[in-house]
């Protein structure tokens, strides 16, 4: 049995992956389906629903496809299990000019970086999207 150490790097790279299939599963956890929430919000993707029906709670991601192509053209972990990287308010970053998002986690929860320049908070700089 194999145990993964990053489950949010797992994360990215099952959407990276599964990029062009309509739909695909990834492990629960809840950071894993804020991140999920994030994306949809952000018109990533167009759907995320919890499953339990298999022995494992798993989250079920529908890819949003825009000619025939995912919506999510790339995606990068910045804070890691080894180096770790956290941002003030001010200093969170825009992603491609703001093509992109930036996602947090905050005292407040996981947010995007939009969410968190609002909120006036900081936190870990978890991925960055586009």
């Amino acid at each position: 049995m194999s145990t993964v150490t990053d489950p949010i790097a797992d994360l990215l790279a099952r959407v990276r992956n599964g990029a062009q299939k309509p739909e695909l599963f990834v492990p629960y956890s809840k950071i894993k389906a804020e991140i999920a929430r994030i994306l949809k919000d952000e018109g990533y993707i167009t759907d995320y629903e919890l499953d339990r029906s298999a022995a494992h709670p798993r989250i079920k991601i529908t890819n949003k496809l825009v000619n025939r192509s995912c919506a999510i053209t790339g995606l990068k972990r910045v804070s890691r299990p080894g180096l770790r990287r956290y941002v003030g308010s001010q200093e969170i970053p825009r992603v491609l000019g703001g093509m992109g998002v930036a996602i947090l986690s905050t005292p407040r929860g996981v947010l995007s970086g939009r969410e968190a320049k609002k909120q006036n908070v900081g936190g870990e700089l978890l991925a960055y999207v586009w």
